[in-house]
């Protein structure tokens, strides 16, 4: 096999993988491949008859091979042809910006586009990131295809008007079939052709960022595949019956999803996943990359035990360039094993990571509002979820109380895991919205999940459209939606707390089933905010809380409100009154009154 050369070795080196692939100019189109076990390499496509010795490529150093072709032009279809010890080998281009299909053949694509924008990120505390699958988040059409990225720049205006400023996409790369929840890609490089292919993302993004939406994408690199996987054994080396150059051939090949793990030690491979990263970020304008379990690209099983240093490395060094080349650009980790290292500086030994999803937030929130039992809800382990953090930073976590993964695999939509026989009813609404009132004020980045506004039920499948109806139906629950977020955001000037890195739960009642916390960024009128949430399915009078300062405050939200929904009470809440007198450890109190399963916001 070719040598494995270190990782520093390689870096040192810098981008060597430039002008792989295809790569067209005014000429022709340049072709790159590497094979470093191919005794000869020729290119074949429409521009020469598919005849593999009309266009041989030449041997370069490292395993690499070039042909300059002449009169090859955008648009047109190839592949290589691989002469090796197991014969010839037709290969798709694993550098293919565009393919035919999975299987079928790469096309030249020109990557040049017309963005026109000068969009940037929202900083990182005023995020709020809304996760979709591209092909059942607008299926309106009744073939059984799935949804279109011009289908979703149709719902823009609801996801604008909700006031969601990012949305996160389940990946897109390439996969076999029509349908998939994106986790199997067979061309990372390429755009999924069912979803409109790589011009029609383009379009996409530039329209998200023309509506002040940035555009945050799934991306997998902990395996590939497994199926229609033209990579595997690419130029006819392998060892143990396993995947050859691109992939480790021994016991650290194997991941959950087959024995595809990438050789994250290999110089081109790593090379290979890096401009995948920079192909995203240069030629497609995403706002940022969210990586799927990370925990097995670090380590062989997702353990603590058997780690893969050369994985670390990898993730140290795409987050490296990542914020020395976009600044302002974000990089998400999928983890989920309360690890802060992921989210320290490279230069402190960390993967450098942005942010992580935090299971310390939703398995402990999911567990409070589904269990059936008042008394059996701990408010302890709510305390413990809205207070984590991860290196001292609220903004290192992304929260939520939906995903993709936690509505699915023997899991379903929070509603209807609170009562299946009745997802749309009291309980679930109320519930539900309990949950989601708790993402939007504690610290961290907030995201809900694809018609978690319009109380979508049951579990997510990639063959099940959103019912979009229900945003109708349930158009009260969308409004509430929509008021968090907008404090959350501080879009009235009066809500800054909950931008803010402070918090601190000063009240917590097991008995009643009642917790109260603060929150602040500054401090004073205007930035201090505080959280009341009432866990019991009775509402409660008459009931004293600790408040940071004495005076009016206003109560800016009450999610009992009959125009959110009306199987609601819309109990009679109000601004309280503080007078000084230490409660709570803070220094005045007031008295509020809660409906059952609610959340009251307040500012000065």
């Amino acid at each position: 096999m070719s040598k494995e050369i270190t990782v520093k070795e390689k870096e040192l080196k810098g981008d060597r993988g430039g002008g792989m692939g295809a790569t067209p100019h005014a000429g022709g189109v340049g072709f790159r491949v590497w094979a470093p076990h191919a005794t000869r390499v020729s290119v074949i496509g429409t521009f020469n008859d598919w005849d593999g010795a009309k266009n041989p490529l030449q041997a370069e150093e490292n395993g690499n091979w070039f042909a300059d072709v002449p009169g090859a032009k955008v648009g047109d279809a190839y592949k290589f042809l691989l002469t090796t010890e197991k014969g010839e080998l037709k290969r798709i281009d694993p550098y293919a910006r565009e393919v035919t299909g999975s299987t079928g053949d790469a096309v030249v694509h020109d990557p040049s586009f017309d963005w026109g924008d000068d969009f940037h990120l929202a900083p990182w505390n005023e995020l709020v990131i809304y996760e979709l699958h591209v092909g059942t988040f607008n299926d309106q059409e009744d073939d059984n295809a799935a949804a279109q990225f011009d289908s979703i720049a149709a719902r823009l205006g609801h996801l604008k008007k909700l006031g969601v400023n990012a949305i996160q996409i389940m990946p897109v790369g390439e996969f076999a079939g029509d349908r998939s929840w994106g986790y199997n890609p067979a061309h990372i490089f390429s755009v999924e052709l069912s979803y409109g292919g790589p011009l029609a993302f383009k379009r996409f993004v530039k329209r998200a960022h023309s509506q002040g939406v940035a555009v945050i994408l799934d991306v997998v690199y902990n395996h590939l595949g497994p199926n229609d996987l033209d990579l595997w054994q690419f130029d006819g080396w392998s060892e143990n019956g396993l995947g050859g150059i691109y992939f480790y051939n021994d016991g650290r090949s194997h991941t959950p999803w087959g024995e595809t793990r990438p050789n994250y030690g290999q110089g081109e491979v790593r090379q290979f996943i890096s401009d995948n990263v920079f192909m995203w970020l240069k030629e497609y304008h995403v706002d940022g990359l969210r990586y799927d379990c990370t925990q097995f690209i670090r380590s062989v099983d997702g353990s603590t035990e058997n780690d893969l240093p050369e994985g670390w490395s990898l993730l140290q060094w795409l987050n490296e360039q990542v914020a020395q080349q976009f600044p302002g650009r974000i990089t998400i980790a999928e983890d989920l094993q309360n690890n802060s290292w992921l989210t320290k500086a490279v230069g402190a030994g960390g993967a450098g990571f942005g942010s992580q999803w935090d299971a310390m937030f939703v398995h402990p929130i999911r567990q409070a509002v589904i269990t059936p039992d008042d008394q059996a809800r701990s408010l302890a382990s709510v305390r413990d979820a809205i207070c984590y953090r991860y290196n001292d930073d609220a903004f290192d976590r992304v929260i939520y109380s939906e995903s993709h993964d936690e509505v699915a695999n023997g899991k379903a939509r929070v509603p209807q895991e609170i009562n299946p026989g009745d997802p749309k009813g009291w309980y679930a609404q109320k519930r539900s919205t309990l949950a989601a009132a708790l993402v939007f004020t504690a610290p961290g980045i907030p995201m809900l999940f694809q018609g978690q506004e319009f109380l979508e039920g049951e579990w997510f499948r990639d063959t099940v459209p959103l019912d979009w109806d229900q945003r109708d139906e349930f158009c009260g629950i969308v409004r509430l939606y929509r008021d968090l977020i907008h404090l959350r955001l501080n879009r009235a000037g009066f809500t800054r707390g909950l931008c803010g890195q402070f918090t601190q739960v000063h009240h917590l009642n097991e008995e009643a089933k009642v917790i109260a916390f603060h929150r602040w960024d500054q401090g004073g009128a205007g930035d201090d905010v505080v959280v009341v949430a009432n866990f019991f399915r009775e509402p409660q009078e008459g009931y004293v809380v600790g408040f940071p300062a004495e005076g009016i405050w206003r109560l800016r939200f009450n999610s009992d409100w009959q125009g959110y929904s009306e199987a609601f009470s819309d109990h009679p809440s109000s601004d309280a009154g503080a007078e000084t007198g230490e409660c709570d450890g803070l220094p005045c109190h007031a008295t509020v009154s809660l409906g059952p399963y609610s959340v009251l916001i307040f500012s000065q």
